[in-house]
């Protein structure tokens, strides 16, 4: 079971979240929260898989939230921290690049299907990062605009080896597994390969994750 905490201060949307969520299989919303504050007791308190952020609330925003909700999963050993779905209006809004690095990994808007929010909460779930689809190369041409001036940070790119780097480069201009392998001619397989070594030794969660570490440290270009 997905265990799921919704946080946004409209109570209108908390609803609608969880009529969405309360009828998928295998999805339990187990809280709600109107503010960030409350988001990190809860998440200390009820242990969710995958949390429902809102970026904008009064009396604590969701990228603090994020942070110190992270920040206090990292340092409870042996402990997998929960998974942050940023849900927002404001597809280019700077909290959004803010929680993204802050370690969010995924990120909808509102107005989404209902359908594609469960897939998301379940990617989230299973360990895979996402972004709305309409508004993913957008994100990462800003995190391209923000990268560091000059080449790539040489220290970045000896923790991967030539292959590694190039795959990680691909997945930053927004392919699939199946597309870098057709690129780089060689198995998907060998792709998935690649990109998981890459992600431990750089230490990133997700492929999000990956993507942002790649534009802030100029090893992929815009």
């Amino acid at each position: 079971m997905i265990r799921v905490l919704l946080v946004d201060d409209q109570a209108i949307v908390r609803a609608g979240f969880r009529v969405i969520l309360g009828m998928a299989d295998g999805v339990e919303v187990v809280g709600e929260a109107g503010d960030g504050p409350t988001a990190v007791e809860l998440a200390a308190r009820l242990e969710p898989d995958v949390i429902c952020m809102d970026v904008r609330m009064p009396g604590g925003d969701g990228l603090s939230a994020t942070r110190e909700i992270l920040e206090r999963a990292a340092r409870r050993t042996g402990e997998r921290p929960p998974e942050i779905l940023v849900i927002t209006t404001f597809d280019l809004d700077e909290y959004v690049f803010g929680a993204l690095e802050a370690g969010a990994a995924g990120f909808v808007l509102k107005d989404t299907d209902p359908d594609d929010l469960v897939e998301a909460v379940r990617r989230l779930a299973g360990g895979q990062g996402l972004m709305d689809r309409s508004v993913t190369r957008r994100v990462m041409s800003e995190f391209a605009r923000r990268r560091p001036p000059g080449g790539a940070d040489p220290d970045a790119l000896r923790l991967l080896t030539g292959r590694e780097a190039d795959i990680v480069r691909l997945l930053a201009q927004g392919m699939s597994n199946a597309e870098i392998a057709e690129a780089l001619f060689i198995e998907t397989s060998t792709v998935k390969s690649h990109l998981t070594r890459a992600m431990a030794k750089i230490g990133t969660r997700d492929r999000l994750q990956t993507v942002v570490w790649a534009y802030r440290t100029g090893v992929a270009k815009p």
